[in-house]
């Protein structure tokens, strides 16, 4: 019968077979990271300054608030993947040479169904990249948060932060800075008042918990 029918139709064939997934297209970035760039090149990040990257959790940092006498600037964008920064590198960091990078992403990898192995291979390539061009700059990584709207997510998370905290500790010019602790109350519930009514970014009480710590390590 099937025979019967692909002879009478044989585009059915085509019909029933499976596509293959769209390749990962970074165009839907082209705006917003024209944008990054029109700012860098008109007010220049001083030498040796200190990148922040990473999805909204950098983009949404007041870092002139937190961080007053320290020379750094933000490449943060919003809804963005660890592959997504990668790509992006070239153009928002490398031509900068930062002494430290400042990084967060992965939250959304998870969401997006990215296993723990696969944000560690993705952070991977993101170091590869970073080191092989500017092998004197440190990057300072900041685990996946636990947080309200995401915390069906947490064991995911958990494995993933332990995969890459693993990895940084191989290397010297990485270091994994784990605000996670400091983002859970008592009750091992993530902390209300870090965040705002999405439940999933952060509030002023939440950055000061991240600046505190990445103060530390960038005083050293």
């Amino acid at each position: 019968m099937r025979s019967l029918l692909l002879l009478l139709c044989p585009t059915l064939l085509f019909a029933q077979a499976p596509k293959a997934p769209a390749p990962e297209s970074f165009e839907r970035w082209e705006k917003e990271i024209a944008a990054i760039e029109k700012r860098l090149k008109e007010t220049p990040p001083a030498k040796e300054s200190v990148a922040f990257a990473g999805s909204s959790s950098i983009r949404l940092w007041d870092l002139k608030k937190s961080f007053p006498k320290l020379a750094a600037y933000n490449v943060g964008f919003g809804g963005s993947e660890i592959r997504d920064v990668t790509h992006f590198a070239p153009r928002l960091i490398l031509p900068y040479a930062p002494k430290t990078i400042v990084f967060y992403a992965g939250d959304n990898d998870i969401a997006k169904n990215r296993t723990p192995e696969q944000v560690l291979a993705d952070f991977t390539a993101f170091d590869a990249l970073i080191h092989q061009a500017l092998p004197k700059t440190r990057i300072l990584y900041i685990p996946v948060k636990p947080s309200i709207k995401r915390w069906s997510m947490f064991d995911t998370q958990k494995k993933a932060n332990a995969l890459v905290q693993a990895y940084c500790g191989k290397h010297e010019h990485l270091e994994y800075v784990d605000v996670v602790p400091k983002m859970l109350g008592k009750d091992g519930m993530p902390i209300p008042e870090h965040f705002v009514k999405d439940g999933l970014h952060m509030t002023e009480k939440g950055y000061e918990v991240w600046t505190a710590l990445i103060a530390d390590k960038l005083s050293k």
